[in-house]
């Protein structure tokens, strides 16, 4: 833990307010998650980058946004991009950020297997991403993360409109799926080049990524960032408990927002899965977030 999440550095006429939100146990969330979090937005790019980054993208993005309309077919190419995207995040993206980034996709997957193993009657499956490394990300990775999602409402509801079948509150819950991973067996790079913070991150990614996918492609992504609204009713209606719901913040999927706000959002879709993950972690180990036992899984 750095020095800046330390209690023993506190100073009443200074308080870090990033050391309150890692003391606090208000929010559901994984333990390294947390601390990598709180040092992300306590690094020097998060503070004085960020700022200049944001302004960078919005009026990038506003450009390509008129050459795609004018060139709609020219530089769509997932392979380039994604080769890109490895390379970014290896060679300029923190440890904290890349540990972020990584986790996300292993705690989505879960989430997803969780509720179709969880719905008496359906034979919908998830396709689970589960990155090990930068060679991993070239594979359409973020792309596919995102067709994975809309394909499992999709498949999902349509087999239950097909057959007639509601979810239900479940109460022998099938946990099996659930991870504790902590990633402690990836080694993320970590040279004098690797200084950007999570946020800085996604703003600079953005504008590449709206410039090589296709206009569905990047509008599909950016409204997926609302899903975590059904992801999560799907979920409370299995645990029959929707107080998790109240921690989503990207909503109303069937009222699309800007593109502009994509980046900000989905540091918000990444925090929304990690405390969901968690609730169901805890359930697997038979405890909650306060110390209630509950059943444990199977």
């Amino acid at each position: 833990m750095s020095n800046e999440l330390d209690i023993s550095k506190h100073d009443d006429r200074d308080p870090n307010p990033w050391l309150a939100m890692y003391l606090d146990s208000s929010i559901p969330i994984n333990e390294k998650t947390k601390q990598a979090l709180m040092r992300d937005n306590n690094s020097k790019s998060a503070r004085y980058l960020l700022p200049f980054v944001q302004l960078w993208s919005k009026i990038t993005m506003f450009f390509i946004h008129i050459f795609k309309f004018i060139f709609p077919k020219l530089f769509n190419s997932s392979k380039i991009l994604h080769r890109m995207l490895a390379w970014g995040l290896k060679t300029w993206v923190s440890p904290d950020a890349n540990l972020l980034i990584f986790r996300h996709f292993h705690v989505g997957s879960d989430i997803l297997s969780f509720i179709w193993a969880n719905i008496d009657g359906v034979e919908t499956k998830s396709s689970p991403l589960r990155p090990k490394n930068f060679e991993d990300v070239k594979d359409d990775l973020f792309l596919l993360h995102d067709l994975n999602l809309y394909n499992f409402v999709i498949n999902l509801n349509s087999e239950l409109k097909s057959k007639n079948l509601t979810i239900k509150q479940k109460s022998d819950l099938d946990l099996s799926m659930i991870t504790e991973d902590q990633f402690d067996h990836i080694q993320f790079p970590n040279k004098w080049t690797n200084i950007l913070d999570l946020r800085s991150a996604i703003e600079l990614f953005t504008p590449f990524y709206q410039l090589f996918l296709t206009a569905n492609d990047f509008v599909r992504a950016s409204n997926s960032l609302q899903l975590d609204e059904t992801i999560a009713i799907y979920t409370a209606q299995i645990l029959g408990t929707p107080g998790h719901l109240g921690l989503v913040n990207n909503k109303h999927p069937m009222v699309p927002a800007t593109t502009y706000s994509a980046a900000y959002r989905l540091v918000l879709h990444g925090l929304a899965s990690e405390t969901l993950h968690e609730i169901l972690v805890n359930l697997k180990l038979g405890k909650s977030k306060d110390g209630v036992m509950t059943p444990k899984s199977k």
